[in-house]
């Protein structure tokens, strides 16, 4: 019998978690008991979160009412919460019997409420997607109708096969007391549901509600290097090209969409893929790796979507994330990835099915740290909330300092492209009007300076399409390296806020020890937990600085050496014009030092002045006699 309540005045939601009733509104709650005199219910909308208990009266011992909006099972339905799945979850879909007891597992006793079972969120396609949803992947069957899908990542239940075995953090075993469970009551929970630590399942990890099956091949492991925790190095290293952007059709041309191939050097086998394979790629994973910075894809767009410049910068941008993605030693080995980049585009039912299976993946929210094997020697805390600090004060200075020199490169290129392009095409208007003006001198003396300033006037010309076109090739891709950057600093603050989150819980712990509120061994359990999320946490860290230097590194390299090529360009350029001008006394390249000094001397002997001390030697015969 569903609890509920009748609302005896209006209230107006203000902050994130709360939701608003209005007088005489009957809402569903899930504890009778206020949490520092709010409670959490349902309102008759759909909507979840807080409101002040003192607004409503509770209805003791009354008949469900079937004219009510919602009840309480809806009420997970219309949940708002990312880590719980309104729509979409088949809970029913076992491809063996489950332990009954499973969902009954050491759950710590929490006084603020009941927390209710969470099962990994289904994907909701995006629906501004510029390739929209159609009938390739949107079918009606799931993974139940093909046999032996979903036995490839958890093929054994009951953990009889090797590769499989039970995880749990619960602090309370099957069929301990009550007492037992008391030890982690008053560790308490987040009142806004709404936080990336709650979102993420940290919260519900580290307070000991995990529990899954992990299969040995799932397991991610973090290990102790030269500079701290870091992932497991990928020990089956690769690369995966993006080419050929084409433009398809189906539906006999009444949707187009462009296709690239992708190669990974680890098969050789080409695959096609679609901007929404990528879109459906990206949010598997954010879902999966709460702790993991998952590079950003490149952005919609609704419009020119066909257009040559814009499939060119798309796919600059998807060659950039997929560096990223082969780079990382865990996203580059995880399951769905691999089915990305290695399912023929051809086997549509393979495609379906390694799909279906992803988004039924158990390992997610708070199962996925069950997947993390650290050293076991435990982190100093104190000492990962420094590191911590001080990564969190880095990445706010980078990304200040990227968002400015991505400023400044977009003025910079904005002014080569049109101001530099068109000052320097001035310059040479003029010395083209020049040139036309000396042309009414028909002096054959004439005729060769004539020529001469004609030259320079196409020379400038041509520098002016220089700086035009430059910009693709030196600013443009540092512009989409710190485009990439943009999109993981704006993920570190969520991974850094379930890290801090977990550290809370390990203090509020102990604090409650101390006063004798909670049993060390359940203050140990939570300690144990955050030291997993700060391993992965750190490790995270360590990659995220490894690749920095790497790709920065070769782009300086890239960006200095275009810039030395553009200038060496123009020179070159004005040098040819000089070339033409007569009586020319300098052959080839003449901004040598020593050539220099060579002709000051001949100058001064020929104006028959006495050398001074410094210019007295040696000279061989010039060779830049003059025409």
């Amino acid at each position: 019998m569903a609890l509920r309540a009748r609302a005896l005045y209006d209230f107006n939601s203000e902050n994130p978690g709360e939701i608003s009733v209005k007088e005489n509104e009957i809402v569903t709650l899930y504890c009778e008991q206020d949490i520092e005199g709010w409670l959490e219910g349902v309102n008759s909308r759909g909507e979840r979160g807080l409101f002040p208990a003192s607004y409503v009266e509770i209805l003791k011992n009354t008949a469900p009412s079937y004219n009510n909006n919602i009840s309480a099972g809806d009420g997970y339905q219309a949940s708002k919460y990312a880590n719980i799945s309104g729509s979409g979850y088949d809970t029913s879909y076992n491809t063996q019997p489950i332990d009954e007891n499973l969902s009954k597992t050491s759950a710590p006793s929490f006084t603020s409420y009941p927390v209710p079972v969470q099962h990994p969120p289904s994907y909701q396609p995006s629906q501004a997607s510029d390739d929209d949803w159609d009938d390739e992947w949107d079918d009606s069957s799931t993974v139940a109708d093909e046999p032996g899908v979903i036995g490839g990542s958890f093929p054994d239940y009951e953990g009889n096969g090797p590769s499989t075995y039970r995880m749990s953090t619960s602090s309370m075993p099957r069929g301990g007391t009550a007492q037992q469970a008391k030890s982690s009551a008053t560790v308490s929970r987040n009142l806004n549901r709404f936080s990336t630590f709650v979102k993420s399942g940290g919260e519900a990890f580290v307070l000991g509600e995990a529990s899954g099956f992990v299969k040995d091949g799932d397991k991610i492991c973090v290990v102790m290097g030269q500079y701290g925790p870091e992932w497991q190095e990928n020990p089956y290293p690769f690369v995966c090209s993006i080419d050929d952007p084409t433009k398809q059709t189906k539906f006999k041309g009444m949707k187009s969409y462009v296709a690239y191939k992708l190669t990974p050097t680890h098969t050789q086998s080409n695959v096609s893929r679609r901007y929404k394979h990528f879109d459906w790629l990206y949010t598997r994973l954010v879902e999966k790796f709460p702790v993991i910075s998952v590079p950003h894809i490149p952005e919609k767009q609704a419009t020119g979507r066909f257009e040559e410049d814009f499939i060119s910068k798309r796919r600059k941008g998807l060659i950039w994330w997929m560096n990223h993605m082969t780079s990382h030693p865990v996203l580059a080995r995880c399951d769905v990835f691999q089915h990305f980049l290695t399912c023929s585009s051809t086997d549509e039912k393979a495609w379906k099915q390694g799909k279906r299976k992803a988004e039924k993946d158990e390992m997610v929210g708070a199962n996925f740290f069950l997947t993390i094997s650290t050293p076991a020697v435990p982190l100093d805390l104190q000492d990962v909330e420094s590191k911590i600090d001080g990564f969190k004060a880095f990445t706010k200075k980078m990304d200040d300092s990227v968002v400015q020199v991505n400023t400044t490169f977009n003025e910079f290129a904005r002014k080569q492209i049109a101001g530099f392009k068109k000052e320097y095409q001035k310059v040479g208007l003029s010395f083209k009007i020049l040139g036309q003006a000396f042309e009414l001198d028909q002096q054959q003396f004439s005729v060769g300076l004539n020529h001469a300033i004609a030259y320079t006037a196409e020379a400038y010309d041509t520098v002016g399409e220089y700086f035009a076109e430059q910009p693709r090739q030196d600013l443009d891709p540092v512009m989409d390296l710190l485009a990439l950057y943009q999109g993981h600093l704006a993920n570190y603050p969520d991974i850094i806020h379930v890290q801090k989150g977990a550290l809370t819980k390990v203090k509020e712990s102990q604090k409650h020890v101390d006063e004798g509120k909670m049993e060390g061994a359940s203050a140990d359990g939570i300690c144990e937990r955050c030291n997993i999320i700060s391993f992965a946490t750190l490790a995270e860290i360590h990659h995220f600085h490894q690749i920095r230097v790497r790709d920065f590194k070769a782009q300086m390299q890239h960006f200095l050496r275009e810039q030395i090529g553009f200038f060496q360009k123009i020179t070159t350029k004005l040098e040819e014009a000089l070339q033409k001008l007569p009586g020319n006394i300098f052959k080839g390249r003449f901004l040598s030092n020593v050539r220099i000094r060579a002709l000051a001397v001949i100058l001064k002997i020929c104006r028959g002045e006495k050398l001074m001390p410094s210019f007295t030697w040696k000279l061989k015969p010039p060779d830049m006699a003059p025409e």
